[in-house]
Order: C-alpha cells, then structure tokens, then sequence
C-alpha cells in the first residue's frame, strides 16, 4: 500500500481500528500439537494379552497329532481357464509329501474345469467315490440328511477346498454326503480313473498311494491328538492300560518380529524451534504411532506368525449366505470354549448390524474404557480396520479365545531392552552427520502364538456390500 492511501473496509468505509491479519503479527496464536489421520483405536494391541520373551523366541509345546493334508488348493487364472498349481497336489491326504513335479504337473493337467450354476448338484449321497474335486471359485453347500429324514447341513466349502479327497485310497468309497453350488462354481475334477493311469506309468506314485494305503489307522481323540489309553468303570482287578503323553518332536517356534525407522531431525529445527512445543517429542511420537498402526497390521496380516494366515484350515467357516448373520456367528463361537472376543472390520460390523435388524434383534453393548462395543452372547465385537476388505467386498470376522492359562492367542514383546520408552519398544540416539541432522533409531519387537488351534477362528468372505 503507497504512503497517503487509506484503507478502507470490505464495505468501502475507511478503517477505523487495527486489522485481525495484522494484530496476529504481534500475538500468541494457540495451537494444536500435530494431528494424524492413521491413528486408529487398535483395540488388538490393547487386548491382547502380552507373553515377556527372553532370548526372541518363544516355543508351542504341544501334545503329539497326527496332521492329515487339511490345507487349501491354490490356482491360476488365465482368462476363462483355471489351473491348479500343481505343488498345491500336495495338500491332499493321499498326496501328502508327494514331491515329484513331473507327476504332480501332469496330475494337474488331466483336472477337468467344470462350471455350476446355484442350485446344481456337483455329488450325490450314496453314489461311488471316483472324483476329487477342487473348488476354484464359488461357495458349495455339503448336504446330509437328518434323524428324521430331512435336509441337513453339514458345512459350507469355499475358494481353495477340495472335496472326494477319499477316491484316492478307496476304490470303494460312497458319498457320505451331498454337494450341492450355493452360488455359480467353478470346479476342477480329477477323476480316480486318471489318476490310476498316471500311476501305471509313475513307479514312485504308484508307490506312494500303496504306502498311503497300508498306514495303520492311529487311535487319536477328535482333536487328532494321540490317544492316552485309559479305563473307567471296571470291577474286580482287571489289568489296567499302560499309557504315556508323547509331544510334538519338533514343536512350532516363534521368533520376535521387528518394526524399525529412523528418525531424522535438523539440529536447528531442535534448537530453535521448541516453543511452545518440543519438535523431537512430537516427531517421536506420531512416529511411534505409526510404529503401532504397523505393528497390529503386521499381528493380522503377516504370513508368518498374523492371526488370518495363521488359523488352522477346520477351524475357518463360511457364511451359509454370505452376509455376516447370527447363525454364522454362532457357528464360529461353537468350535471354541471361552471366546474373548471377535475382531471385524467396521463395515463387517455395520453389515452384521443390518442382518440383525433385518431379523429385528438388538445387540447387547457394553463399556469399555468409555466406548461403547457391541457384543453378540456376551462376547464384545472390537472393531479393527487392519483385516483386509478385497475387491469383491468380502471380509472376515476373526474369533479368539486368549491367554496362557487358557491356551489360546497370546501377543509376543521383549520387555527390558535398550532405550525401552514402552514395552518392546525403543528409541536410540545415533548420533549427528554431517549435515547437523539427528538421527533416531525407532524399534518395536512383537509377534503373536496360537497355543492351541481352536484358540482361533475365523468366519470368512462375509460381504459387506450387500443390503436387504
């Protein structure tokens, strides 16, 4: 503004007192320390029962079982055309530790793709065995029949099942059951009659299946685990059962994850720019909240040691609709006793809100910490925006029993270490460079064990996207 000229008012009048913009050159303004949109309320971290680790690992001691191949079936989609892996060959019981991959890729192409529309029957009770299918995509409902004679359902399979695994080692075997699509269904089936060809030619599959086949059947309890020989209820002096607890031989061993950064601060940012506000004590910490938001993404995701990668394939269900309903939810609650908690992602929450108001149901809450959770049978429902939505708008809603003393989920830290701000987590001072900058060394050490499988569970590929 030139010397003589008055200002004037928005108005047009001349101004009469001292502007706002120009006030603010000569006063305090007060001010919020640094906001951040990442930080969630990461309900995992906080109620998650932490196990001290010395050494960085901790080892599961578990009773002797006998695994049979209870694990998924990979694929590769080109256009229209499904493949299955054929290393994935391996999760099937009577190709277990089958590892020829001359055999096993020309056990996958002899797979036969086959398309179902909802409501297609793919097997019948009580006709013969003499394909596996393998589910590449699509939900399949296992049909069986009740005391009374009507329909009864016995589980429902998803994306990377198999089913008629039996016709393998059987030649004799029935359909105990009826597999019918719920949804359209991309199947591949591998018929007995194939495999028995390949065999001829393959001495070492011809092998394997005859080995698969004289293994003893071991006496184990439902839970696969060896049997301990006992008796009950008897008279008289009987000779009484000889028995040992046998463990695992070489039991699961965790080691301690890291999540680290290194922390940069100019010297004259430290010096001069402390006031109101310490610069390194606000860079640290929405540093370290960064740190956490990894660290539960890492508790979830991760294919190590994360909760989703980490349930044991029969403790997994699908939704009998597909929406998240109040049956599912009682299904995952029935594989296990003393369910702490379940863990979804809010619009897995929201769409488990709209089924039960479909049904006119309302969910008790209640309060922890001052925040409002809702339960189903008593067992509080936490939000965690960690477990993934994908692209088809599915979710999954993770169950847990938790603790040592009740052998379920427990959290991993190492307490103690050098420069601990917080358990498991510290920060090092690591000198200055040359250019005058700061540098801090931010770790956080954690992992996560199942003790026992049923401490887990998850109901997979609800959707969210759907309203009634």
């Amino acid at each position: 503004m030139s010397a003589g000229e008055e200002v004037r008012t928005e108005q047009g009048r001349p101004q009469q007192s001292l502007g706002t913009a120009a006030a603010r050159n000569l006063a305090t303004t007060t001010k919020s320390v640094p906001q951040m949109q990442e930080i969630s309320s990461r309900w995992l971290l906080r109620t998650l029962p932490w196990v001290d680790v010395k050494g960085g690992t901790y080892r599961v001691n578990r009773r002797l079982s006998f695994a049979v191949g209870d694990g998924r079936v990979t694929f590769v989609k080109t256009g229209d055309r499904v493949e299955v892996v054929p290393a994935e060959l391996g999760e099937l019981p009577a190709l277990r530790s089958y590892e020829d991959e001359e055999v096993l890729s020309e056990l996958a192409q002899r797979c036969e793709q086959r398309e179902f529309a909802p409501g297609d029957v793919i097997a019948s009770f009580g006709s013969r065995t003499d394909t596996v299918y393998l589910l590449a995509h699509g939900r399949v409902e296992k049909v069986g029949t009740g005391p009374y004679g009507e329909d009864e359902s016995l589980g429902v399979l998803a994306d990377g099942a198999y089913f008629g695994d039996g016709a393998l080692l059987d030649g004799d075997a029935i359909w105990e059951y009826t597999a019918r699509a719920v949804t359209a269904c991309t199947v591949l089936a591998l018929p007995r009659q194939e495999v028995e060809r390949i065999a001829e030619r393959a001495g070492s599959l011809a092998d394997h299946l005859r080995q698969r086949r004289s293994i003893p059947r071991q006496r184990t309890n439902r839970y696969g685990e060896k049997e301990i020989d006992l008796a009950a209820g008897h008279t008289g002096e009987p000779d009484i059962p000889h028995t040992f607890v046998d463990y695992e031989a070489r039991p699961r061993e965790y080691e301690l994850s890291v999540a680290q950064t290194v922390l940069r601060i100019h010297t004259r940012v430290a010096d001069l720019y402390n006031q109101p506000m310490n610069q390194t004590e606000q860079q640290l910490r929405l540093t370290v909240e960064a740190l956490k938001e990894r660290q539960e993404h890492e508790l979830v995701n991760n294919r190590e040691f994360g909760l989703l990668h980490n349930c044991e394939y029969d403790q997994r269900i699908q939704p009998h609709n597909g929406v998240p309903s109040p049956d599912d939810m009682d299904e995952l609650l029935s594989r296990r006793r003393g369910t702490k908690l379940f863990l979804a992602h809010p619009r897995a929450i929201a769409a488990f809100g709209r089924e039960l108001n479909r049904r006119g149901l309302v969910p008790e809450t209640i309060d922890i910490g001052g925040n409002r959770i809702p339960t189903w049978r008593g067992v509080p429902i936490y939000p965690c925006n960690k477990i993934p939505v994908t692209e088809a708008r599915t979710s999954s809603i993770i169950a847990m029993r938790t603790g040592e003393e009740d052998q379920g989920v427990v959290g991993l830290r190492a307490t103690g270490i050098p420069d601990e701000i917080e358990p498991s987590l510290s920060v090092r001072f690591m000198g200055i460079n040359e250019q005058a900058v700061i540098k801090y060394l931010v770790t956080a050490y954690y992992s996560a064990a199942v003790l026992v499988p049923d401490a887990l569970g998850v109901l997979e590929n609800v959707e969210i996207g759907r309203w009634q």
